[in-house]
């Protein structure tokens, strides 16, 4: 029956020893509880082993004494036997789940005695020198005091203490870290040891509750969240699921260099690390419709510091439904909803004018609203029914009034359009699948309301038919057209641009500046009382979520979309379009993105620049979520380079001969490198080592595909082969059986090969600059393009058309050939040798000799930009998707990451 919630907030949990609780002593009505004495930092707790018992909690700030008896009583044989017994005197006891119910906590006020007798009478000295420790803490005037005092019994306690070795999976594990760490639950948290090994991250609690060691398998591993925790960087959460709202374990550190130690060491070991989107990526997937706009509100949550393990940073979501009167919910009715376009205190006019009136009057710093949309006691005000025990928590022992609770739709939406201080969000149970927090199941005695009637379960509005009915019209109403359509304005407000400055002027939504994330430096308050008093303040005010967009968030185009279904990701419902929308539905939208990026180009910034190899870069390739880039280098080394840690993760040499290009099998679990020794080698991403090897040339290996399971190589020994890579599972080891599918011959060496996007033409490029593209299908010629002076070249197909090649060569010439007719359809002098490019049709980005990027406009005939970057030159070059981040690899041996800023 115990648990951290009956601890008050910030109090810690330390020991526990068996005892017996003495009622009565001497008398004949003496009577003995056993149970366990629990010592906290701030109460004792006794829990029962009878549940029909109370447990009883004594606040050690009212205690009188507490003593062991005097050593001549213990020993005078005429008494009984009080060996390992502790009185406490005090004046308030409070008694907690009596009959095994959970209710408010009776308070008994004035002079009790308790006596409790320890089972193992020798650990009497140590507990009673603790709790007098504890006691002085207490009556400490300050709160920051009390705070001070309590920190450093606990660090003392951690101090003494470590991971217990024994409690490994396996003798073979291999320590990496170990460190002070608290658990973070919703309202409490709980010190103890944090170890990292190459299998298994642990959590030993200093006091064993609620079990020995938690224990998390590296490999299960999906997710790892940096969390704000208390206004400073000390939180990280890990998940074990790619969706779920709930992580498997939220830690707290004491210093930021732990935190940021743990997340480098579980990015590193894990084998299925899949590390942190961003915001931009999930924007993306959202406006191609790949995920619903559920998903898209939770991600952005999750990014934005929210996590379900602390109130203060609950998810949140909006308000969608405007009708909770009529009897049938119209969703093609714009007034049905919400506008999404303004925060709840500026939903009424006349509440939004009077706010403005007092704003203009107020001195600095100045706030529209007094009350947060989102903060411990409204979440739990949500969630009251299915959490009773975190109200009585936060709330000392009592429910709220029984008017103020949550009990009607309508009543709780009208307060919050004309309440002078009301202006909550909801949560995301409002659309999930559980209605139990609108059903009071658990039988608990709420309150009685003004007119009489019992607080049960919620009133739902006329048009649900029940709890379950209700979740459904929500999550219907959350993915309809009209909120599809208008969801990015209240991201705007919540995550984006309006969040803060002039803009949340405008938008009415301007919270107190403690709620903004640096609104505060709490290191900079000297003061333990006023940080201890301001801190408490933010937690239960509630707290503004990061910010992620600091531009217009771009609203959602959704072609024949009418709702989506959030248990899969490209799951669609349609109403009213014959065409069932696929991915297709989403071709527009993309082709809208890629045009935008491309129409700015202009405007890509060097981000960051790392000198990783001895050598020149030759290769780049990244995996999905752009985490980890893989290079390939003169040097002869393949590195996969971190973005996150901004760190060489792994660096891997399978000769001693330079490898020449590399790319990514789909999946992202191997990596493929060409290398000048002949070889093609398989590197497994998730296993960190050599896989395979593809001996399959009579030369140095210049460049590889992959394209639909098959690969592409091209070797100085005159050939380009097309080889089919089949998995040939043996046991404990994933190898390739490759088959040669065609060979397509040269007269001389092959530098370079690219394929169209349909697959069905290739082009091959010779040293002396010689051009073939090839029927893939046939394994035929079907045009010779005239040659480019000197003894390399490079070139793209477009990828708009599948029709026209761009090449270029150390004759300084852009050339556009139409590959259907092999006609040369223009030609541009760039001036120096441009090593690598990319285009869309109608504008070019290359990498120069001389280390610049520079930008064409192919039909003008002229550079638009040019852009300094490398000290050599520029050899390779990576463009993601949406053609909005671009990494490039020079003979500087450098990488550089740039980045569109529009």
């Amino acid at each position: 029956r115990f648990s951290l919630l009956l601890l008050n907030l910030e109090e810690y949990y330390f020991e526990q020893h068996t005892a017996n609780h003495i009622i009565n002593k001497g008398c004949r009505g003496e009577r003995k509880f056993r149970g366990s004495l629990k010592i906290c930092s701030k109460s004792i707790i006794f829990e029962p082993d009878d549940n029909i018992q109370p447990i009883i909690k004594i606040p050690l700030r009212d205690c009188i004494s507490i003593k062991a008896p005097e050593d001549n009583e213990a020993s005078n044989p005429f008494t009984r036997d009080t060996s390992g017994g502790i009185s406490v005197v005090c004046n308030q006891v409070f008694f907690i789940k009596e009959r095994n119910i959970i209710a408010p906590y009776k308070t008994v006020r004035g002079r009790t005695e308790h006596l409790f007798q320890l089972d193992v009478a020798g650990k009497l000295g140590d507990v009673v020198q603790t709790l007098h420790q504890l006691y002085r803490a207490s009556c400490l005037d300050k709160m920051g005091d009390q705070a001070a005092m309590i920190t450093a019994i606990l660090q003392s306690r951690l101090a003494r203490t470590s991971f217990d070795k024994n409690r490994f999976q396996s003798i073979s594990e291999t320590l990496h870290m170990e460190c002070k760490a608290e658990m973070v639950t919703p309202l409490v948290t709980n010190p103890g040891h944090v170890c990292v090994t190459d299998a298994n991250l642990y959590f030993q609690p200093l006091n064993g509750y609620p079990k020995p060691v938690v224990q998390i398998t590296l490999q299960n591993v999906r997710r790892i969240y940096k969390r704000r925790h208390g206004l400073m960087p000390l939180g990280l959460e890990v998940f074990c699921t790619e969706n779920d709202l709930c992580s498997d374990i939220y830690l707290k550190f004491y210093n930021c260099q732990d935190r940021d130690e743990l997340y480098f060491l579980i990015a590193t070991y894990i084998e299925n690390h899949v590390t942190e989107h961003t915001a931009e990526s999930y924007m993306l997937q959202w406006q191609r419709g790949h995920i619903s706009n559920y998903q898209y509100l939770l991600h952005l949550n999750n990014l934005a510091d929210r996590s379900c393990n602390d109130l203060s940073q609950y998810p949140v979501f909006p308000w969608i439904i405007a009708d909770y009167s009529s009897s049938v919910l119209d969703l093609t009715k714009p007034e049905t909803f919400r506008d999404l376009s303004k925060p709840v205190g500026a939903l009424n006019k006349e509440r939004l004018d009077r706010l403005l009136t007092r704003y203009q009057e107020m001195p600095e710093p100045k706030f529209m609203y007094g009350s947060h949309y989102s903060s411990p006691g409204y979440v739990l005000f949500y969630l009251v029914r299915v959490a009773p025990e975190y109200m009585l928590c936060l709330q000392n022992g009592k429910f709220d009034h029984a008017d103020r609770m949550f009990n009607s739709l309508a009543e709780t939406w009208k307060n919050c359009l004309d309440g002078a201080t009301d202006f909550k969000e909801l949560i995301p149970e409002f659309y999930e699948n559980d209605s139990s927090f609108l059903v009071n199941s658990l039988k608990l005695d709420l309150g009685k309301r003004q007119g009489g009637k019992m607080v049960e379960d919620v009133e739902l509005p006329p048009w649900a038919s029940g709890p379950d009915d209700f979740l459904q019209k929500s999550q219907e109403a959350l993915e309809s057209p009209y909120v599809s359509e208008h969801l990015h304005e209240w991201i705007d407000i919540i995550f984006g641009y309006k969040q803060k400055g002039s803009e949340a002027v405008t938008a009415h939504n301007v919270f107190h500046p403690l709620t903004y994330e640096g609104g505060v430096d709490l290191n900079s308050i000297m003061d333990p009382n006023e940080k201890v008093a301001l801190l408490t303040q933010i937690l239960e005010f509630g707290q503004t979520p990061k910010q992620l967009f600091t531009i217009p968030h771009p609203r959602r185009i959704v072609p024949k979309l009418k709702s989506l279904s959030r248990t899969s990701s490209h799951a669609v419902s349609v109403a009213e379009s014959p065409v069932s929308p696929n991915e297709e539905s989403f071709e527009d939208l993309t082709e809208e993105s890629i045009t935008l990026a491309w129409n700015n180009i202009a405007k890509l910034k060097l981000d960051e620049r790392y000198k990783i190899h001895k050598e020149a870069i030759t290769g780049i390739a990244v995996t999905c979520n752009g985490s980890s880039v893989f290079t390939t280098s003169q040097d002869s080394t393949l590195k996969m380079f971190s973005k996150e840690s901004k760190t060489i993760q792994r660096s891997v040499s399978f000769s001693n001969m330079a490898l020449s290009s590399c790319l990514i099998l789909p999946g992202d679990t191997t990596v493929i490198s060409s290398s000048w020794d002949n070889h093609i080698y398989f590197y497994s991403i998730a296993f960190g080592r050599q896989q395979d090897i593809l001996m399959g040339h009579d030369d140095a290996v210049s460049k590889i595909c992959w394209r639909d399971g098959r690969l592409y190589s091209a070797s100085w020994d005159s050939t380009v082969k097309v080889w089919r890579c089949l998995p040939e599972e043996t046991p404990g080891n994933k190898k390739h059986h490759f088959e040669l599918l065609a060979e397509l011959e040269h007269d001389v060496s092959v530098n370079t090969i690219d394929l169209n996007a349909a697959n069905t033409m290739l082009a091959s490029g010779t040293k002396e600059g010689a051009i073939s593209v090839w029927d893939v299908t046939t394994a035929t010629v079907l045009h010779q393009l005239p040659c480019c002076c000197g003894n390399w070249n490079f070139f793209s197909f477009c990828c708009a058309d599948s029709r026209h090649l761009l090449s270029s060569g150390e004759d300084c010439c852009f050339k556009v050939t139409d590959v259907q007719t092999g006609m040369l359809i223009s030609s541009l002098t760039a001036g120096e040798p441009q090593r690598c490019f990319k285009w869309d049709g109608n504008t070019i980005l290359s990498g120069s000799e001389s280390g610049e990027l520079l930008i064409w406009d192919l039909l003008g005939g002229k550079v638009i930009e040019r852009i300094k970057g490398h000290t050599g030159a520029v050899m390779s070059m990576w463009m993601n998707e949406q053609c909005n981040s671009v990494i490039t690899g020079g003979e500087d041996r450098q990488i550089l990451f740039w980045k569109l800023q529009y």
